[in-house]
């Protein structure tokens, strides 16, 4: 393996990173908290802010594998972190490949259909077209640089510290089963383990579903978290209360419905998930360990 860059190494980040040598690795972060604690780890951090003047960006790219993991700013229609990058990375300053990971808001409402990736996209929401701008950025510099870049799609992500402990406690309501939208997710682990594979055997310029396979309502979701931890049930309310009484962030998931075939993703990257379903994933998981959600 090349050595590995992770841009925005967090939790996923973490993830990753354990699974790969660490003398081979190194990860950018933007707090002083996060470069400590990688280097607690044994990873080799960079602390930068991708706001900031393209200078901070001087990490030691060429040559690597990079896993752009990096958010998107929280408004606006572009990402222009990932356009300050693109900028940068020139030249000899080359990596040797990239994954970038995208949400499947970039397909915006499907009425509930099954989508693979040939679906159209066209993204209802901000963050969507944030991160299709961040796409179309990405493959624009493919051409002109020749790296390869793989696209991920990813829904949801859990894991047993990654659960809605706090929403649950709080007894925030959600839609009725009827009214509830289709959800897709991925298992934190089994994401970490598709952006290797995707790194390793991912078709340059491609584009992967990244999801369980096994959709259910975002009610069913938090139904089965609660049920597994122990907790009561959230109330169910109409689509009219819940406009009412939920944020613009989790109305803005209610907006949208679809269901993701992940068959490419096993196909082609021969991944075999550790989680493939939310039963599997959410066994051993414990009200007392369960960390808040993001």
């Amino acid at each position: 393996m090349n050595p590995v860059l992770i841009v925005g190494c967090g939790d996923i980040g973490r993830r990753i990173a354990a699974r790969v040598a660490p003398r081979r690795l190194l990860a950018l972060v933007r707090s002083a908290e996060s470069a400590e604690r990688l280097r607690s780890q044994g990873i080799t951090p960079f602390q930068a802010d991708l706001d900031a003047d393209p200078d901070v960006l001087d990490v030691p790219v060429a040559g690597h594998e990079v896993f752009y993991l990096a958010p998107p700013p929280g408004e606006g229609e572009r990402d222009d972190r990932v356009a300050r990058v693109c900028r940068r990375w020139r030249g000899d300053s080359l990596p040797q490949r990239l994954v970038y990971l995208s949400t499947s808001a970039v397909y915006g409402d499907c009425a509930g259909a099954w989508i693979d990736e040939s679906a159209a996209l066209r993204p209802a929401s901000a963050r969507g077209r944030r991160r299709l701008d961040a796409e179309n950025q990405w493959r624009r510099w493919s051409g002109e640089t020749g790296v390869p870049v793989v696209v991920l799609r990813v829904p949801g992500i859990y894991a047993c510290d990654r659960l809605p402990v706090k929403r649950l406690r709080a007894g925030l309501p959600v839609l009725s089963p009827g009214d509830s939208p289709y959800t897709n997710r991925i298992h934190a682990d089994d994401l970490a383990q598709v952006c290797l594979a995707a790194m390793a055997r991912g078709t340059a310029g491609g584009a992967y579903n990244v999801a369980d396979g096994q959709p259910t309502t975002m009610t069913d979701y938090f139904f089965k978290v609660a049920d597994c931890l122990g907790l009561p049930r959230p109330p169910v309310v109409d689509r009219q209360t819940a406009e009412q009484r939920l944020s613009a962030s989790m109305l803005s998931f209610l907006a949208e419905s679809k269901r993701l075939d992940n068959r490419l993703m096993l196909r082609q990257l021969g991944v075999r998930l550790q989680y493939p379903d939310l039963t599997a994933g959410l066994a051993g998981c414990r009200s007392e360990t369960a960390a808040d959600s993001p």
